[in-house]
């Protein structure tokens, strides 16, 4: 049983079912991306002298964009071509041009949903970024911040929206990478382990069993169909040949594989043929019979052969005199007589892959006139049996953000080390909160630690929009990559989590966010230079609470309408202007975060304890903490000692002596205050008594031993715990 590939004809004028279901695509928005029509309105923004645009590829949606019969490039659009979700759980879509060449010509930004771009930074710095891939080659290298690398383009990020660049950075390469390969830029495979002929497997065969696998191929021609193909472009070059006779019966093959070479070479001439092929060369052998040569009668020493040619991936292989010998004799029993036989070697420079598709093209030609012609290209698929093969497994590509984490590593081990200090501080806070001084050297700087490494370096201050990014995506779809790009974040989240769990919202408020940092900084400095405290009476103070629980409230409801109008009322918190932008937005931006900066000079932290709804977004879940460590046990605490609730620089303990781990930021100032055994009462009357009790046993009373050993057993030091400290001060 003969197998044939149907003949595809690929004419001047031709449009084929792939190229009319671009069509199709393009003239129609797509559905759920935001996509447009490519239109030749949209190829001039990136081709300006563009007159005409034609389908190039249906998958993905490209369309080659024409000036006269000059193909200057192809235009598409990312969001129907590689749909990355950015920051927002949404793609940016991007107008990219690409030259015949594998060139970015343009990149522009047509339409986004990032928050953190609609509001704070200027839109015209992400189209900056997206232009600078101009120039870029689609299988070249871009970084972000790289730069000097052989092999990579480096580009600067945008302060602030590291995450949104870096996906379309992402979008963009990626995006011109699978049109490049379907328009035969590049080859789709090149970043593949490619396949390799199996030389051990060999089976013995005849023509009708090469022919039925699939081993040998077929592309047989009627005049009536060539005549088809050529009524179009010229209908006055009919052959006059009854349609159904045959202009040319071509089979063609791939000899490597010694199942096809051995049986139908011989082994003596298979052995001499793999002993003429280089280190990843290859052969391949063209029989045919009828009117038309394959070979032609222009055909002369040093020339090209005109007639046939390989394509694959794209890559048009032709063939020289050099690359060409003549099959002398064919062994497979039941082939029958052709006219010519012909084995055209394929150089290692071809870059072929044995293991991918590729087709057999025969240019046929008509004369149209004295000096002019037509020609029509018909080509017919090849695919080596998978039985010949070899394939490695394929290389899954990297994720993205295994690639940024690692460009962060630098940051990333400075961060956990950070936590990893801060964890020690939570877990030994009782003796740290007996040295006085030696906690608020360590506060201090970890407080400057976390303003200038995790706020202004890193920029990884939390916000009240990345609770909402994270609940819209467990709605819509949760996907890891989105929130693993940004490592800082991920694991100050990841830490703020599990510290919610363990201790409640304190140990973020106090210790890791920069803004609260900053401000509690400023307050020290403050009170250092003596400058006026001012409170609030605790009955306003404890109902302004509540300002910040209705400003998240609202937040949220504005936000399940639409994530970027909440970003935009998000701004009540000024952590992107002192923060993440440092300052450097408009004046009405800088003024609001520098008023409440201002402020925090005479009331510590008052953003934090009245207005921030990332503070009340945290304490919801921080209600459900396992442990309270912060000791207030004593009888006296509260009733009637005031000391700590006095002392407490954000008012989080009440009256009656209770801590509101609600609003507690995790200072240890009042546990300071609660083994201070000079400030706290209950403390100074134990080390009064035991002062007293020392003295008295150094003067041993004459002529009562007795009481001397009393006093002896009195003085000796007792382990301070809660519930000793209680019995001891009564």
């Amino acid at each position: 049983m003969l197998t044939s590939a149907p003949p595809i004809a690929w004419g001047k004028r031709a449009l084929g079912m792939a190229q009319l279901t671009a069509l199709l695509v393009t003239l129609l928005i797509l559905p759920g991306t935001g996509v447009a029509a490519l239109d030749l309105t949209l190829a001039k923004r990136a081709y300006a002298t563009a007159d005409r645009v034609e389908p190039a590829s249906a998958e993905p949606p490209s369309v080659a964009v024409y000036a006269s019969d000059d193909l200057l490039g192809y235009v598409f659009e990312t969001a129907a071509v590689a749909p990355i979700p950015a920051y927002s759980g949404k793609p940016v879509n991007l107008l990219v041009a690409l030259d015949p060449d594998g060139t970015i010509a343009a990149a522009e930004v047509l339409s986004h949903d990032e928050p953190i771009l609609l509001v704070g930074i200027p839109e015209q710095k992400l189209q900056d970024f997206a232009a600078a891939h101009v120039g870029a080659h689609v299988l070249e290298r871009v970084k972000l911040g790289a730069g000097g690398e052989g092999g990579v383009k480096g580009v600067d990020a945008i302060s602030g929206a590291t995450v949104t660049v870096m996906v379309v950075n992402e979008t963009i390469m990626r995006a011109a990478r699978k049109v490049a390969a379907a328009n035969g830029i590049i080859d789709d495979m090149a970043d593949q382990p490619r396949a390799t002929v199996r030389a051990d497997v060999f089976a013995e065969a005849d023509w009708a069993a090469l022919t039925g696998d699939g081993s040998i191929r077929r592309l047989h021609l009627t005049y009536g169909e060539v005549d088809a193909a050529f009524a179009e472009i010229a209908p006055d070059a009919a052959s006059g040949k009854p349609a159904e006779e045959t202009f040319i019966d071509l089979y063609y093959t791939y000899l490597n594989a010694p199942t096809v070479g051995r049986n139908l070479l011989g082994d003596s001439q298979y052995e001499w043929l793999m002993s003429e092929l280089e280190p990843d060369e290859h052969a391949v052998a063209a029989l045919a019979y009828g009117d038309y040569s394959f070979k032609g009668s222009g055909y002369v020493r040093g020339g090209i052969f005109d007639r046939f040619q390989l394509i694959q991936g794209g890559r048009t292989i032709t063939f020289h005199d050099l690359d060409h010998h003549r099959l002398s004799d064919v062994y497979a029993a039941g082939m029958p007589e052709f006219a010519e036989m012909d084995i055209f070697l394929i150089r290692a420079e071809a870059d072929f892959d044995p293991g991918a598709p590729w087709q057999a093209e025969l240019l046929v030609r008509r004369a149209t006139g004295p000096l002019t012609s037509e020609f029509v290209s018909f080509g017919g698929d090849y695919q080596l049996p998978e039985p010949y093969l070899d394939r490695p497994e394929p290389i899954e590509p990297e994720p993205m953000w295994v690639q940024v984490w690692r460009d962060k590593a630098f940051q990333i081990t400075v961060l956990v080390a950070g936590l990893i200090v801060l964890t020690g501080i939570m877990m030994f806070q009782d003796a740290l909160a007996r040295r006085k001084r030696l906690l608020r050297w360590v506060r201090h700087a970890f407080l400057t630690y976390t303003v200038v490494f995790i706020g202004w370096y890193a920029l990884a201050q939390l916000s009240v929009v990345n609770i909402f990014t994270f609940v819209h995506s467990v709605i819509g779809g949760f996907s890891w990559d989105t929130f693993l790009m940004d490592p800082m974040m991920f694991i100050l989240w990841s830490f703020v989590a599990a510290s919610l769990l363990l201790w409640g919202r304190g140990v973020f408020c106090g210790w890791l966010c920069p803004f609260g940092a900053l401000q509690e900084l400023i307050n020290e400095l403050a009170r250092k230079l003596k400058i006026k405290q001012w409170e609030l009476p605790f009955a306003v103070h404890e109902r302004l609470w509540a300002i910040k629980y209705m400003v998240l409230l609202v937040l949220f409801g504005i936000s399940l309408h639409s994530l970027g109008a909440a970003e935009r009322y998000a701004e009540i918190e000024p952590f992107k202007t002192a923060i993440t932008l440092r300052f450097q937005r408009e004046w009405g931006f800088v003024f609001y975060a520098g008023a409440l900066l201002a402020i925090s000079i005479v009331n510590r932290k008052f953003y934090c304890r009245y207005v921030c709804p990332l503070g009340a977004g945290l304490a919801i879940p921080a209600r459900f903490r396992l442990f309270d460590w912060l000791k207030r046990h004593r009888s006296d605490c509260g009733t009637p000692c005031q000391i700590c609730a006095n002392e407490c620089e954000v008012r989080a303990i009440h009256p009656d002596g209770r801590i509101n781990a609600n609003e507690c930021h995790y200072c240890l100032d009042c546990q300071v205050t609660y083994w201070d055994d000079h400030k706290c009462p209950p403390m100074i009357k134990r080390r009064k008594r035991f002062e007293k009790a020392a003295k008295v046993a150094t003067k041993p009373a004459a002529g009562k031993p007795e009481v001397f050993e009393m006093f002896k057993d009195l003085a000796k030091p007792v382990p301070r715990t809660p519930e000793t400290a209680t019995t001891i001060e009564d």
